[in-house]
């Protein structure tokens, strides 16, 4: 059979267009909370210089928080003089769509003021906690305030570094951590704001952490970690269907990993990690040791390993199933947080402002090209760095520090 040339250009545009997946990035980790996006067709080697720079932004006040991107909007928060905003920016070119107010009350912190979560994206609505525990939904298309709640007045404390969590979205509730005597963490309708039920039986102190959903034997339930505790809670009534107690030191931050009925946690200032395996209303322990002593960056299971930086050892790969470390490395870059897409992972060096592109592979460090943020934010807290985790998201990769905001072109 002969093609014809206009045949045969169809032919090839289908099948590279096949190779090419876009995914959308609405909440803390992306849409399942994984941290490991399933969009394909990105750069799989950076040039010398690094990706293209696509747009930068420095309206977004100062802070922490993550990025959540849908269609064309990228949601953040930041501080500015007077309150902390939920800000909405057009992901074509960073211009500001909209910023909200709120709260007027700026969380002040020695390690740089502002909010630390990320706003979370469900259908016409968007939902962010600020750095005080103000909780607020706002219409995704305008930024008009739905409702606002504070987790205070639910018999919540503010952590000393401020409420750090990205609040989750399942069905029609949001949950979230206000911690304390009343019940660690709450369900709210999340159409009115409306308490629907408070865990009685778990009122730990919210920590840093934020909450996952999974499903196991046949139970909808919500896991969370603390500095005392692992838990998982269900969704339907806020019960305690299982805890498991964690040893944690001075600020539990990563967020937990589930799969096939195990979960995993780590945390940093020498703790380490764990694995527990979930039975018929009990926990039994894997393992735990200390090969992931993980800060803040994050860990990401991909295949059958483990990624993050570790307190001590570097950048490292550990088995899931053993907690065996697979390799180190602790020369190529400095500390900092980790994403993964593509079979990549996206490693920021949160003092330089490095950002390697690496293999996810347990065969060891193998860089594909690396970058350094420039500029960098004047407005930085000496005591703080570049704490913002990378998103990658419809073919673009956003990197904070502070007021500014990068989008780079990372598709091929």
């Amino acid at each position: 059979m002969i093609l014809r040339p206009t045949c045969l250009c169809l032919l090839i545009c289908f099948v590279c267009l096949s190779d090419v997946r876009a995914e959308d990035w609405p909440a803390w980790r992306g849409p399942d909370r994984t941290d490991v996006s399933t969009e394909t067709g990105l750069l799989s080697e950076w040039p010398e210089p690094g990706p293209e720079l696509a747009w930068l932004s420095k309206k977004c006040g100062v802070g922490y928080a993550g990025f959540a991107v849908v269609d064309e909007n990228v949601y953040t928060m930041g501080a500015y003089k007077n309150d902390e905003r939920l800000i909405c920016l057009d992901a074509a070119n960073g211009d500001v769509r909209w910023r909200m107010v709120m709260t007027e009350a700026v969380l002040e912190n020695g390690w740089g003021d502002g909010p630390r979560g990320t706003p979370t994206v469900d259908g016409e609505f968007v939902y962010a906690m600020a750095g005080n525990g103000t909780v607020v939904c706002a219409k995704a298309a305008t930024g008009d305030l739905v409702w606002k709640i504070s987790l205070q007045d639910l018999g919540g404390k503010v952590p000393y570094w401020g409420y750090s969590e990205s609040v989750l979205v399942d069905g029609d509730q949001l949950i979230c951590t206000p911690g304390g005597a009343d019940g660690a963490l709450v369900a709210l309708n999340k159409l009115n704001g409306e308490k629907i039920w408070q865990s009685k039986d778990f009122t730990d102190q919210a920590d840093y952490s934020s909450v996952i959903v999974a499903e196991h034997g046949g139970v909808r339930q919500y896991i969370q970690l603390t500095q005392k505790t692992l838990v998982g809670i269900a969704a339907d009534n806020g019960r305690v269907l299982w805890s498991y107690p964690w040893p944690g030191r001075i600020a539990v931050v990563p967020t937990p990993i589930f799969r096939e009925g195990k979960v995993y946690v780590a945390c940093g200032y020498g703790v380490g990690c764990g694995l527990v395996k979930l039975t018929d209303g009990a926990v039994e322990e894997v393992y735990e040791n200390k090969v992931m002593k993980n800060h803040h960056g994050g860990v990401i299971l991909v295949g059958d390993h483990l990624y993050g930086y570790s307190d001590g050892l570097g950048w490292v790969c550990q088995n899931f199933e053993t907690g065996e470390q697979v390799w180190a490395e602790k020369k190529a870059l400095g500390k900092g947080a980790i994403a993964c897409a593509n079979g990549m992972l996206y490693c920021l060096d949160e003092g330089s402002g490095e950002v390697a592109l690496i293999e996810a592979t347990p065969k060891g460090w193998n860089e594909k090209g690396r970058f350094t943020l420039n500029p960098q934010s004047e407005f930085r807290s000496p005591r703080g760095k570049i704490w913002t985790h990378p998103t990658i998201a419809n073919g673009k990769l956003y990197l904070r520090d502070q007021e500014l905001v990068y989008c780079f072109n990372i598709k091929q």
